[in-house]
């Protein structure tokens, strides 16, 4: 695998694992971190799953959440020379995480308009919103509401920040964040119970997917690069990002001992493939994988097995029985 030096840094320095400040092994030949680097680390250890449960509640995916946590972390390890390290890194990571996931969101195609009339402090509500409780449920709803509002439910009935942390969080002012908080609560309220939605399966994304589960599970390698592009890319979270044809991916599978097995799943309705792992007499879900299709014919694959919070956090797995 032909990986940048840079890239090779960032990846060591955004794992979430847990890093032994005393036998720095792995540190680039430049020397030892900074002490701001040190506690990136050490802030994110703790940190990533909650990122992940903002953003992936943001998106609508935990796929996609998990994606955007990414991205925000890359940016903030960019950053950290600029930092004023006298300040608590969690808020500046959740802010940047917003960020990202406010342009992921134009990006999809989403309306923001009502973030604009959010920013005024003009429209905060006389009446206190219902109590609307924690959880899940609110969590799976809050998808309905446009995105400033969601965040600023999130921040506060999900998160517990306070009123004037989440103004700094989302960019506004502590009255814009209690109108748009408001306004959430009243239609989260008057919301009927969670569903979970379904998105629109291509056909040709169904039929690759069981072929490419069926060939994984009886390790047909050959016939499995069959389905693939040349050109596919391969993006396993938190390890490696690049050709296909360069990595081990394949590889690793077939060398692990213990039992597993490929399955095709929706994961809060969007398809994609699960691995299964045996614990006794039963097979559950340990990993999600995404793949994408382009001309009949698999061109990109993310896998997200280092990320056992991604899964974890889905509020629904289904898995296909096989045929």
């Amino acid at each position: 695998m032909r990986w940048s030096r840079e890239y090779v840094r960032i990846l060591k320095a955004i794992r979430c694992v847990k890093v032994d400040m005393d036998t720095p092994r792995d540190m680039e030949a430049s020397g030892p971190f900074e002490a701001r680097y040190l506690a990136f680390l050490e802030t994110i250890t703790q940190l990533r799953p909650r990122l992940h449960r903002y953003c992936s509640r943001m998106t609508g995916s935990v796929m996609d959440g998990e994606d955007v946590v990414q991205d925000a972390l890359f940016e903030a390890y960019r950053k950290l020379d600029q930092y004023d390290d006298s300040r608590p890194l969690a808020p500046w990571l959740f802010r940047i995480a917003h960020n990202r996931c406010i342009d992921f969101l134009r990006r999809r195609g989403v309306r923001i308009e009502a973030e604009t009339n959010a920013m005024s402090p003009d429209l905060v509500m006389p009446v206190d919103p219902p109590v609307l409780g924690v959880g899940r449920a609110v969590e799976q709803l809050v998808i309905t509401l446009p995105p400033m509002e969601r965040a600023c439910v999130l921040l506060k009935d999900i998160f517990d920040y306070t009123l004037d942390e989440i103004a700094e969080l989302v960019s506004s002012s502590v009255g814009g964040v209690k109108a748009a908080l408001n306004r959430g609560r009243m239609k989260l309220a008057a919301s009927p119970k969670p569903v979970t939605p379904r998105r629109e399966v291509s056909p040709e994304l169904s039929r690759l997917l069981h072929l490419y589960v069926d060939r994984f599970n009886q390790r047909d390698w050959e016939g499995l690069r069959k389905l693939i592009s040349a050109d596919a890319r391969l993006r396993v979270a938190d390890r490696f990002a690049g050709s296909l044809d360069e990595s081990p991916y394949f590889g690793n599978y077939e060398r692990m001992t213990v039992p597993w097995r490929l399955a095709v799943a929706e994961v809060d309705g969007e398809l994609a493939v699960v691995a299964l792992r045996q614990y006794g007499d039963e097979w559950r879900p340990s990993s999600v994988a995404r793949l994408q299709v382009t001309d009949q014919h698999i061109a990109h694959i993310v896998d997200y097995a280092h990320s056992p919070w991604v899964l974890s956090a889905a509020s629904s797995v289904a898995v296909a029985q096989p045929s």
